[in-house]
């Protein structure tokens, strides 16, 4: 993960989040509470888990039909307060 090459810290960290997502069976946003108390949603099917700790944060587009997950970002705490991550 390219990110990890720059935030070596988060690399255990997001490769325990993909595992535990590309298991998922999500079919609504209870069920990723479910795999990941913490996460939010924050709209346009959006979904922002944080990582390691809530020291990063990933945001991705959850399509529960499709069971998909696109993700779109990943960064640090202070970079995430900057963006609106319902449009990312």
């Amino acid at each position: 993960m390219e990110f990890s090459l720059v935030y070596a810290d988060a690399d255990i960290a997001l490769r325990e989040w993909y595992k535990k997502t590309q298991k998922a069976n999500w079919s609504c946003y209870a069920d990723i509470k479910k795999s990941f108390n913490s996460a939010d949603a924050v709209g346009n099917s959006r979904f922002v888990f944080n990582i390691k700790g809530n020291s990063y944060r990933l945001i991705a587009i959850v399509l529960f039909k499709m069971k998909t997950v696109y993700i779109r970002s990943i960064c640090t705490h202070s970079d995430y307060d900057k963006i609106d991550a319902a449009n990312i």
